[in-house]
């Protein structure tokens, strides 16, 4: 089936109700062919309503989503056919081993090549031989990672998928997903953790109380034309003088003698040759991060 170039997961105002102000509100994200965007919220906010929907699983009280142009609650099987889903609670069917569950999703799915599922294996430090039903819950969300990525589909839905997962193995599952996603596959992930959006996402997708407040373009968070810097003076004479030469001050601590501010890159000489007659006991950059901007965005909506 060829894949559409625009908008090949849509969601259109989407609102599934669940009363007392919980469920999904009007929700509405494009994601073309190709593209990874990550979706972050905190636990409640709805990323996995979102997903469920997105997959058929989950009837909408309005609005509707479209995968490859299909729509989603008509055609769940299609659907299933285009998309490795690693979902956020990971239930097993009653199956003895790893191995016995990877082996029936690839009669399932009509793979008889297994070389990639043994690769991913290795790469995760899987021991796929585990009883399924005794396993950690890291082992789990190996094993489901392992049986969403081995069909090679060309669309990749994670809900949470590094929950269990150790930093290293994290570290190994965020290098699998980079590599999905040179390889042109276009890959939706949800989570909470800011720093694994950062490293992977072309756009990340903030929902709170089931609203998108805001969709960042993570090219504008990693090539900023200003800086923010943060400057701790040794005496009280030179904290004074540093006001006069009229920088964009964002933040002013007097006990400690420290200001931060927000400069041009373009402007960053200047600063420099400003700070030359001043008795500066330390000058660091403060990184600008995808959860400090989606913090402002959020006390902005309030």
């Amino acid at each position: 089936m060829e894949l559409k170039n625009e908008g090949l997961i849509e969601i259109k105002h989407l609102t599934k109700d669940y009363s007392n102000n919980r469920g999904l509100f009007d929700i509405n994200l494009s994601i073309n062919k190709g593209e990874m965007v990550g979706f972050v919220g905190t636990n409640g906010s709805g990323k996995t309503t979102t997903i469920r929907s997105i997959l058929g699983f989950i009837k909408p009280t309005k609005g509707c989503c479209y995968v490859n142009g299909l729509e989603s609650w008509s055609n769940q099987s299609e659907i299933a056919k285009l998309v490795g889903y690693v979902p956020g609670e990971i239930a097993f069917p009653d199956l003895k081993t790893g191995v016995n569950f990877i082996k029936s999703q690839a009669e399932y799915k009509n793979i008889s090549n297994l070389e990639y599922a043994d690769k991913l294996i290795q790469e995760l430090q899987l021991d796929p031989k585990a009883n399924l039903k005794r396993m950690s819950k890291g082992m789990k969300q190996k094993t489901a990672l392992v049986a969403a990525l081995m069909a090679d589909a060309p669309i990749i839905i994670l809900d949470e998928p590094t929950t269990g997962l150790d930093p290293l193995m994290r570290d190994a599952f965020l290098s699998i997903i980079k590599r999905e996603h040179e390889k042109g596959k276009t890959i939706f992930m949800s989570s909470h953790m800011f720093n694994e959006m950062e490293e992977t996402c072309d756009r990340v997708a903030l929902i709170s109380d089931g609203k998108i407040i805001d969709i960042c373009d993570m090219n504008k968070i990693r090539n900023r034309d200003s800086e923010d810097f943060k400057i701790e003076f040794v005496d009280k004479e030179s904290f004074d003088k540093f006001k006069d030469f009229n920088f964009n001050i964002t933040r002013v601590q007097e006990k400690y003698m420290q200001y931060t501010i927000n400069i041009k890159k373009s402007e960053i000489n200047n600063l420099f040759k400003s700070l030359k007659g001043l008795n500066v006991k330390f000058i660091s950059e403060v990184k600008y991060t995808l959860e400090k901007h989606f913090n402002e965005v959020i006390k902005e909506s309030k």
